[in-house]
């Protein structure tokens, strides 16, 4: 028998989304394209497609805990991300469970409120995700909305994004990536990643008339995914928003709507 390489193993702990686009689905898509074997916990089920989320439901704590043992066990991640929790028992169940594997790199997606505005994390939840599982993360990736219920302020410009990524990196430890790409007002999508010594701008065309769903999970899988194939953080980051940037460029239609390309 002839033994194909061996590919690292990425980990995805998020919910599932029966339109395709985000979550569960846009993180497996997104290590496939990248090289790396997907590994899941789902954590909740979702009705929802590119257009509304119309019901959510939350796995047990048991449940979780079981399939991060059984993909721990078997098929220990290179790298890890978290997507939606939901709630304070999911976030306490993981955070606890990746407190013993304090080896592997955390990528952080605060996932707190849909595109279409769905709470996808309870307010209950809130202060457990800042208070047990961002000290884990090597990274965290929020969107403007998120970054602004993280920090306690609005942001308007670039330089908001930087002190942003500065206050939430001094605040957890973790590295810090604030995404602008819903600045208004802007001719590119700017984001700014902070580590405590190094800061970066990531500037890419901003493309106009294209509304993709999953654009965060997929970056923050990227990201993930590079980690697990051994890149540097800041690398990682950087290599994730080119892959971002490419597979919204080079959206496609499905239906009525525009799905990222995960394979540009």
């Amino acid at each position: 028998m002839t033994r194909g390489r061996e590919l690292a193993v990425a980990l995805t702990i998020a919910g599932s989304d029966s339109g395709g686009g985000a979550g569960i689905q846009a993180d497996l898509k997104t290590f496939a394209a990248l090289g790396v074997h997907g590994a899941s916990a789902i954590t909740c089920i979702t009705a929802q497609n590119p257009k509304e989320v119309r019901g959510i439901e939350p796995c047990s704590r048991e449940i979780v805990q079981r399939q991060l043992e059984a993909v721990f066990d078997e098929l220990p991640p290179a790298a890890v991300k978290t997507g939606m929790l939901y709630s304070a028992a999911i976030i306490r169940t993981v955070a606890g469970y990746l407190r013993q594997r304090r080896g592997v790199p955390l990528v952080v997606d605060p996932v707190m409120v849909s595109t279409s505005g769905a709470r996808l994390l309870q307010k209950s939840a809130m202060h457990l995700l800042t208070s047990e599982l961002l000290p884990l993360a090597a990274l965290v990736t929020p969107n403007v909305a998120e970054a602004e219920l993280l920090v306690g302020g609005r942001l308007k410009s670039v330089e908001d994004l930087r002190a942003a990524a500065k206050a939430l990196q001094r605040q957890f430890g973790c590295a810090a990536l604030v995404k602008g790409g819903h600045l208004r007002g802007l001719n590119e999508a700017a984001d700014i990643f902070f580590d405590g010594k190094d800061e970066l701008l990531l500037r890419a065309p901003f493309i106009r008339g294209v509304r993709t769903h999953g654009t965060g999970c997929a970056y923050s899988a990227a990201i993930t995914a590079y980690l697990a194939r051994g890149l540097s953080l800041s690398m990682a980051v950087q290599w994730a928003k080119e892959y971002i940037t490419q597979a919204i460029a080079q959206c496609q239609r499905v239906g009525r709507h525009s799905v990222l390309n995960s394979s540009p």
